[in-house]
């Protein structure tokens, strides 16, 4: 296997999901009929040498995982080699972006959900459904919902590479210091306020008790859903201008009750890098975050961490991929890009190499080979925390439309706004009401 090591990546904001949109309105609509590749089959005619270009982002225990499960395929199908190239989060969908606007996209790369369907939508994704539909790619192993969230117009673009939950991950030694009690996953959301501001109060405003996720698409997501509201419907909003102003409201009452920390240190840590999350910096006794973001968010501090569901009914959850893999439509080499996919996804041995860094096995079946053999107490918490929402959860919705990137930023900014006293919470829900539904119909 020949490996490019990516670029160092220069430190700063990364501004990719801001430009995302507008770098992918001026890639081409790849038309089909010069993008069908030669559709060889492994076991096809040809047997020379196939070598496939693979990118994707994470860290370098992440790039030791995938070139290890990448190795064990060409094991198994000595013809396939791989051209791997991965980097931070920080500038990979500027890059990626800038293959597609050349053609020159991946073979085989990864993808978030806040940009599957957008990739799907210019025609830069493999459709799969050929695949799936004859067995190749069998997602049978998969939770149905999970599964499901592949699907972009009624066909597969992506396949999940991991599963995670929206979860609250807390100071465990903290709380113990202080003497209050750890969260209650599925607690209402006003408890969980209610028990924030406890926090604070116990430190003495030394601490506050949680981070405020006002501008947090995700928990904001998960709210509406526990109101029987839907976050999209279809390329619009799902929910109307009374409910924003009443997930605003909450947590403007949080902010008086002391239970979320000042908004400068909300700002910093707004944009998710698990190193400014304030449960690490020592700002908060609890974030919110990504349930397979345990172990990197432990690194970070010398404190135990712990994890439980997110606030709000389990049922406002889903079996979210944490990412998936995609393919590229113009690869000269489909069905080998599908079969590596059905292998990273549904391999027993392949999934005990990858491990959880990218969340839970996605495959049932791998999932629970993994999670067996699991000795370490962060992972085996993201399991347990799996474990326990199997069967609680609700249906999956469709993947987010095209414009859910400038959704999560005008969420972003609009809470800012009201945190700083800059503008009301009705006047700004009329405001991101407004630009939201434009930034959907573009």
């Amino acid at each position: 296997m020949r490996v490019a090591r990516p670029p160092i990546s220069r430190p700063g904001a990364d501004p990719a999901r801001r430009r995302l949109l507008g770098a992918l309105l001026a890639v081409p609509a790849l038309a089909a009929g010069g993008l069908t590749g030669c559709r060889e089959e492994i076991t096809g005619r040809d047997d020379g040498p196939i070598e496939l270009s693979v990118f994707w982002f994470g860290d370098a225990l992440r790039a030791q995982t995938t070139e290890r499960a990448l190795r064990l395929y060409s094991t198994r199908n000595p013809r396939v080699s791989f051209r791997v190239t991965w980097q931070g989060l920080n500038g990979y969908y500027d890059r990626l972006a800038t293959q597609s606007t050349g053609g020159n996209v991946p073979d085989l790369f990864q993808l978030d959900e806040s940009v599957l369907t957008e990739y799907a939508s210019r025609s830069i994704t493999l459709d799969l459904d050929p695949y799936t539909a004859d067995g190749r790619l069998d997602l049978s192993g998969l939770p149905p919902g999970l599964a499901e969230y592949g699907r972009v117009n009624g066909r597969v673009v992506g396949v999940p590479a991991g599963q995670t939950h929206a979860a609250v991950v807390y100071n465990r030694d903290l709380l113990r210091r202080l003497g209050v009690p750890a969260p209650v996953g599925a607690m209402p959301w006003a408890d969980y306020v209610t028990w924030a501001a406890r926090v604070t109060r116990a430190s003495n405003g030394r601490v506050a008790g949680t981070m405020d996720p006002s501008g947090d698409l995700r928990a904001l997501w998960l709210w509406l859903r526990g109101q029987g509201a839907r976050f999209y419907q279809g390329r619009q909003l799902g929910f109307d201008s009374a409910l924003l102003v009443d997930w605003f409201e909450l947590w403007q009452r949080a902010r008086a009750d002391r239970a979320t920390p000042a908004p400068a240190l909300v700002d910093r840590a707004d944009g998710g890098e698990p190193a400014r999350q304030l449960v690490v910096t020592g700002h908060t006794a609890a974030s919110f975050a990504w349930s397979h973001q345990l172990p990197e968010l432990q690194r970070h501090t010398s404190d135990e961490l712990a994890l439980v569901g997110s606030p709000g009914p389990p049922a406002a959850e889903w079996d979210r991929a944490s990412m998936y893999w995609a393919g590229f439509r113009g690869t000269r080499q489909p069905a080998v890009v599908a079969d590596v996919i059905q292998f990273l996804a549904t391999d027993v041995e392949a999934g005990r190499v990858l491990g959880t860094e990218r969340g839970l096995p996605p495959d049932l079946v791998v999932r629970d080979a993994v999670t067996r053999s699991l000795t370490d107490p962060v992972t085996t918490r993201v399991a347990a925390l799996g474990t326990a929402m199997r069967g609680l959860v609700g249906p999956a919705p469709a993947p987010p439309p095209r414009g859910h990137g400038r959704v999560a930023t005008l969420l972003a900014t609009s809470a800012r706004t009201i945190r700083s006293g800059s503008a009301g919470v009705r006047a700004t829900t009329t405001r991101f009401m407004a630009q939201a539904q434009s930034a959907l119909a573009a």
